[in-house]
């Protein structure tokens, strides 16, 4: 019996082939949309998992609160990751839950010397010695216990170890070095440890670890600031830790060990090791992060794929369901029974599914080099088909194949055999109406990505668009880490650079839009007289940096050559800073007092409020305190012609003046939009599988449209004969179909306005969700709908009306 089930399956296929390429092609390209998703959801879930006590591992987030701001505790927007140095051991010391603490600081860039070889080493991370007892990275060469203790120790992730030592064996091999102040005159570091290259699912990134004891010996008063702001902290607890309990005794902790300098409105909290990834919100991230709602929009539009390539597969069984009435009349006839009828059309259905799986294999094959491309990953078939996963697709084929073919088989399998020997039927009106609603949720679907892939393309562009309120066009950046050669060389590279026809300006400061920043509190008087301390963040610049950078002026003045105190008694801030002190008027606190990191004196002027971190946040409180001594870039503002002359030019001066130091730039534009990577990750990903998903919809419409000519073959030929043109004819097929798309229009408004309303609250500058972008979404999957529908019907309206009129 299974012998012939095989053999019927097989001839219906080859019987008619354009409708099982459409079945078996677009249920194929469906699942391997599903299983690309799938892989590339499971690598954002499995981020950091590789720890071995990854459920025991906690770090510690600040909550930095002015005077007047009210402290939301459980809302972690306001909550920096990176924080004061003692907080770590005070936890160690007065809790006996936590067993490990690691600290490390994130730090510039760092010159390595060997031989006639200098390099800047990037990725680097001061990282105390706990660090192999907490976290599951594997040291290849050294010791765990005694790598990073020594000052001036050096672990080497092994693609380091390899570029400066080549094959041989690094351990105990020395690199000179600069210190953590830009100083190239340090001394050696010596290697301690190679490591394993870091796994791509970790949200820490590094591949140079310095002893943090070198950054202490360097710095020592860092570690006992609790007002000093430097320091992520993780640490591990034991079996027994209960975080609620732990949480609640956090304000007695810090009522007995925070110093005055945090004041009362300092606060920690506390987030898993699994949730940092995905589920946090706090500022100053050391790493890679993701966020947990584009998880769900990306597993929602697996699903929707599928789902619309299942629903082609029922819409087709169930529009030939009448070609086999016969065939089930018969059978029935001659004793088969209802079972065996539901048995061999479920499994027919099996057999498409599985044909289909084998064709999702070579698309999964093919497309995984592009699916890396646009999400940045490594991605490997190896990764999620093993002994675990395997029984899990074959479930899914199984599911599959009984959901798609569930519907047709109890439809022909309950045909009443004498009244399909006699020609009646009364269930066609049934199935008939079934796809049409199928067909509407289909192209609901469409419609709702086609609406969500314009929104996120206009926001994109936004956030490319929008006015910054600052220069960063042919901006050329030199990042030099604090080096104190360069910074005793600054005056003379700006004259010289500025001696270059193509360079209009040149700056130099601690920060640029986009970058690193500190943030500190500061004393300002505030309208009633009073000296309030409020932290905010600090850009701390020189004496061009906003003319330089063509920052608005709205009140006061900018510093100038013409004030000499203005190096030591000036400010400027920005007009968020105005209101955070009270001052809806940015003129009003022009020659209020300020104290700030040692300066006193005045506030001199106050700048238009400028985005100088990425348009998810709103423009924060900023001061420009004028630092000339404390700058770690260089940045240049050329002209756009012939860019590749002025870098060589720049180069040469620089080789001049700062010859210990490789010449290396980047542009502030690039830069700046980094911070949009995941977001226009995003949008590439959406894009590709809403197209897909349309691609699939469209390929069941084909069928769709071919069954229905096919079904008024002979009424086609009458009209013909009756004097009907083409266009008529056209028009008589693609109505029903078009009708069904404009009801499809209508449900997916909703539902597609809903959810990238959504997506956008992500975004503090947001595009508006027009109506318009519903109106031309539905346009266009009705010009989508009436190629793929006319090309079938403008081949059945040309056939020859006497053939028409023969067929059966």
């Amino acid at each position: 019996m299974l012998k012939n089930y095989f053999k019927i399956a097989y001839r219906n296929l080859l019987k008619k082939k354009v409708y099982s390429f459409i079945n078996i092609v677009g249920l194929g390209i469906g699942m391997a949309c599903c299983v690309l998703i799938f892989m590339f959801v499971q690598d954002e879930l499995s981020y950091d998992q590789f720890n071995e006590k990854g459920d025991r591992i906690f770090r510690v987030v600040h909550g930095y609160f002015g005077e007047d701001e009210q402290v939301e505790v459980n809302s972690r927007e306001n909550y920096w990751v990176w924080g004061n140095a003692p907080v770590g051991p005070a936890l160690e010391l007065d809790f006996p839950e936590v067993e490990k603490v690691v600290r490390f600081s994130g730090r510039a860039d760092i010159l390595f010397t060997i031989g006639d070889q200098t390099q800047q080493e990037e990725g680097i991370v001061f990282m105390d010695s706990t660090f192999f007892d907490v976290f599951s990275y594997e040291l290849l060469e050294g010791d765990p216990k005694n790598a990073l203790v020594a000052p001036f120790s050096v672990v080497l992730s092994e693609t380091t170890a390899r570029k400066y030592f080549g094959d041989q064996e690094a351990l105990g091999k020395t690199l000179k070095g600069s210190d953590v102040a830009g100083r190239a005159d340090a001394g050696d570091y010596t290697v301690t440890g190679v490591m394993k290259d870091l796994p791509s699912n970790s949200h820490l990134q590094f591949n140079t670890l310095l002893s943090l004891s070198t950054f202490h010996q360097s710095r020592p008063g860092v570690f006992d600031a609790w007002g000093y702001v430097d320091t992520y902290t993780y640490f591990l607890v034991n079996e027994q830790f209960d975080q609620q309990a732990f949480e609640a005794k956090i304000p007695e902790f810090l009522e007995r060990r925070a110093s005055e300098e945090n004041g009362p409105n300092y606060t920690i909290g506390i987030e898993p090791l699994k949730d940092v990834y995905l589920r946090s919100e706090v500022q100053r991230q050391p790493g890679d992060t993701s966020s947990l709602s584009n998880i769900y929009v990306f597993s929602v539009i697996g699903l929707f794929i599928l789902g619309i390539a299942i629903i082609n597969f029922m819409n087709l069984s169930t529009a030939r369901s009448m070609e086999r009435a016969k065939e089930v009349g018969i059978r029935k006839s001659i004793g088969a029974d209802k079972n065996s009828l539901i048995f061999q059309f479920l499994g027919e259905s099996l057999i498409i599914v599985i044909l289909s799986a084998l064709v999702a294999v070579v698309f999964v094959s093919a497309a995984l080099p592009m699916m890396n491309d646009i999400t940045g990953k490594e991605l490997l078939v190896g990764s999620v088909l093993n002994w675990q996963t395997v029984p899990f697709f074959l479930g899914i084929i199984l599911i599959v194949g009984l959901l798609a073919g569930s519907y047709p088989a109890l439809v022909l399998s309950s045909f009443r055999p004498v009244m399909i020997l006699k020609g009646i039927n009364k269930s066609d009106a049934r199935g008939v109406n079934l796809r049409k609603g199928l067909v509407v949720f289909q192209f609901s679907l469409s419609i709702a990505l086609i609406a969500g892939t314009l929104i996120v393309y206009s926001q994109m562009s936004h956030l490319l668009d929008k006015d910054m309120g600052f220069d960063k066009e042919q901006m050329v950046i030199v990042d030099y880490n604090y080096d104190e050669q360069v910074n005793n060389v600054s005056s003379a590279l700006e004259s010289e650079l500025e001696k270059n026809p193509n360079i209009e300006s040149v700056a130099f400061s601690r920060s640029v839009p986009g970058s690193h920043f500190p943030n500190a509190g500061t004393f300002i008087e505030n309208p009633e007289g009073e000296m309030v301390m409020i932290g905010q963040a600090i850009f701390q610049v020189g004496l061009d940096f906003i003319d330089h950078f063509n920052l608005e002026l709205v009140a006061g003045r900018s510093y100038s050559r013409d004030y000499p105190s203005d190096s030591t008694s000036a400010l400027v801030i920005n007009e968020a800073a105005a209101r955070q002190y009270g001052y809806a008027n940015p003129a009003d606190i022009v020659g209020k007092k300020f104290d700030q990191w040692g300066r006193e004196g005045e506030v001199i002027g106050v700048v238009k409020d400028f985005n100088y971190i990425s348009l998810h946040n709103k423009v924060e409180p900023l001061t420009l305190p004028f630092e000339a001594y404390a700058s770690r870039f260089m940045s240049l503002k050329v002209k756009g012609e012939n860019i590749p002359a002025t870098l060589a030019e720049i180069d040469a001066v620089w080789s001049e003046l700062a010859p210990h130091r490789p010449f290396i730039y980047s542009f502030l534009d690039e830069d700046f939009n980094t911070q949009y990577e995941s977001d226009f990750r995003f949008r590439q990903i959406f894009t590709t599988f809403s197209v897909l998903a349309i691609l699939i919809a469209c390929l069941g419409l084909l069928g769709l449209a071919t069954y229905t000519a096919e079904q008024r073959t002979k009424e086609i030929g009458i009209r013909k004969v009756l004097g009907a043109n083409i266009g008529s004819i056209v028009g008589l097929l693609s109505k029903d179909f078009i009708q069904l798309v404009l009801i499809a229009i209508l449900v997916a408004t909703p539902v597609a306005w809903y959810a990238m309303n959504q997506w956008l609250e992500g975004f503090a500058y947001q595009v508006p969700v027009h109506w318009w972008v519903f109106l031309v979404s539905g346009m266009l999957a009705v010009v989508v709908a009436l190629v793929t529908i006319s090309f079938q019907a403008i081949k059945a309206a040309m056939l020859n009306p006497v053939k028409s009129l023969k067929s059966e």
